[in-house]
């Protein structure tokens, strides 16, 4: 691939990314979704979340890894309780990897 198609390639790809974002806005000023559709929609980061972050924690060499001895899992498990207690996105990030950096010293 020379270096015009991939300009090519990204310059295209932006502008199809924008439309389909302008798209909503444009729509959704006039026309309002069902209610049940806006509730739905409401999950949909987190689902795009978990389905980001569960495999990170939990597969390791396309094996699922759910030892004590994964890092990855138990800083996870460490920061989705600081998560819950302290409702502070922040102290959850900065916990977990706290968490995981020690835990990655100790466990290796």
């Amino acid at each position: 691939m020379n270096l015009t198609t991939l300009w090519l390639v990204m310059v295209v790809g932006g502008l199809l990314t924008f439309a389909l974002r302008l798209s909503f806005i444009a729509l959704l000023d006039h026309w309002q979704p069902p209610d049940l559709l806006r509730r739905a929609l409401r999950f949909v980061p987190a689902a795009v979340l978990a389905a980001i972050i569960f495999p990170e924690m939990m597969v390791r060499d396309n094996h699922l890894y759910l030892s004590p001895g994964n890092p990855r899992l138990l800083a996870g498990l460490l920061a989705a309780l600081v998560a819950w207690r302290t409702k502070n996105v922040l102290l959850t990030i900065a916990a977990g990897m706290a968490a995981l950096l020690v835990l990655q010293m100790f466990l290796k």
